[in-house]
């Protein structure tokens, strides 16, 4: 479909195309400020967690807690909870809940926006399927005033306008409900990351906790 055939195919569908074109707008803006953010954030805990993980396998908890004090990152404000209570409390229990409330409270975080994508992708549906009766029952409303030589044409004509907003809106959706998907995923790789992390440093409190008590 060239360029003038597609704003041809735009015009014919009338004022109805105007709103899914605005909801698709809106659908993609936000996919671009959500991935952005997400890719930012994903890349800032992965670049946390490459050069903490080292330091946490020798047991300088010191030196790691100064680390995420420094650190902005979703992955050093989740860590730093279970960080500061390493040597303070006894029980495993208490720094894994910390860490999880923290958890908690980031998840949203990421999540914020997303589901309205979805959301958006379901109204361009029913925007065209909407723009599609109205356009039916103008068309009989036509006919009904018509020639009768000349109805047959006219009908078929103006169902045909009529589905253009059937076919823009799913046009709309399908694209913004791939991107409501990926928006997703990427959001459920973020989050197994940081409870892998908070995993990981707990085994290591929890084994350097065991190798002094040995020790003594």
């Amino acid at each position: 479909m060239g360029f003038y055939s597609l704003v041809a195919f735009f015009q014919k569908g009338g004022l109805f195309m105007y709103p899914i074109l605005l909801v698709f707008a809106v659908g993609i803006a936000i996919t671009v400020e959500r991935w952005i953010e997400l890719k930012r954030t994903d890349y800032s805990n992965s670049r946390m967690w490459d050069a903490l993980q080292p330091v946490l396998a020798k047991g300088d908890f010191d030196k790691a807690r100064e680390m995420v004090n420094k650190d902005k990152s979703n992955m050093s404000k989740m860590l730093e909870m279970g960080l500061v209570r390493q040597g303070a409390v006894r029980r495993r229990d208490d720094i894994e809940i910390a860490m999880e409330e923290s958890l908690m409270e980031i998840i949203p975080q990421l999540e914020k926006r997303t589901p309205y994508v979805a959301l958006l992708a379901n109204i361009a549906t029913l925007l065209g399927l909407l723009g599609t009766i109205m356009g039916l029952i103008e068309a009989f409303t036509a006919v009904a005033n018509a020639n009768p030589a000349e109805k047959a044409d006219l009908l078929s004509a103006s169902i045909s306008v009529a589905m253009n907003t059937t076919a823009f809106g799913l046009m709309s959706a399908i694209p913004l409900l791939l991107f409501h998907s990926m928006l997703t995923s990427t959001t459920g790789h973020i989050v197994d990351n940081l409870e892998m992390a908070s995993v990981k440093v707990l085994n290591n409190i929890s084994n350097f906790a065991i190798r002094q008590f040995d020790g003594s």
